[in-house]
């Protein structure tokens, strides 16, 4: 599905009543994105964090639009627990469970947009789908994430409360995340600028990168 099969998908889902809603999924660690700041003339700024932690925060994100309706953002993260047998990404069922807590928040048929992940196509998740009278589900063509306003929400997480922050702890990072996705949820134009220019990132002048060193 191409822009224009976006664009016709918003058309039929507005005929119906429904929201449309895209959907994807984020990792953080405990090492920062790097973005542009200021700095003294010749001097590059160092941001030191604790080491190369692997720990990670999954976040996966539901943008949903509705005309006449103010635009919304629904997420849920999930922890990885460090155990070597431990599940880091989300399960068909945390998926299930995330568009039925959409569904209740919503109160309303749900046209959802997503990309190919071997998750979203398994049986399990399809046959429960199948079975919901108010959800409709397409998929996005591969390799297209510029398609896919949650990726603009990605960016203004990264490109604003996430970069070069020195985590100190998981739940830093945790706390910053919730932090940066509660300031998109109660500004509903972020959120519509997303889906204006999918994977758009501003552009920044005059300004030096920043490195991640560790302590």
């Amino acid at each position: 599905m191409g822009e224009g099969g976006v664009a016709l998908r918003g058309r039929l889902a507005a005929a119906r009543g429904a929201w449309l809603v895209f959907e994807d999924e984020a990792g953080f660690s405990m090492t920062p994105p790097q973005a542009k700041t200021w700095s003294q003339r010749g001097r590059t700024p160092v941001v030191r964090v604790r080491g190369c932690s692997r720990r990670r925060i999954s976040i996966a994100a539901l943008t949903c639009y509705k005309p006449g309706q103010r635009s919304r953002l629904i997420y849920r993260p999930r922890r990885d627990d460090g155990q070597r047998d431990g599940r880091k990404s989300f399960s068909w069922r945390d998926y299930r469970d995330l568009l039925t807590a959409a569904h209740q928040q919503l109160d309303g048929p749900i046209v959802l947009v997503w990309d190919n992940l071997n998750v979203h196509k398994a049986a399990d998740l399809r046959e429960w789908a199948a079975a919901q009278d108010w959800l409709t589900i397409h998929y996005l063509p591969p390799y297209a994430p510029d398609l896919n306003p949650v990726e603009g929400i990605w960016s203004l997480l990264r490109r604003g409360w996430l970069s070069n922050v020195a985590f100190s702890t998981p739940e830093h990072l945790i706390q910053r995340i919730r932090r940066g996705l509660r300031h998109i949820q109660y500004r509903s134009h972020l959120i519509d600028g997303c889906l204006d220019r999918p994977g758009h990132q501003t552009r920044l002048s005059n300004r030096t990168t920043s490195r991640v060193q560790p302590q």
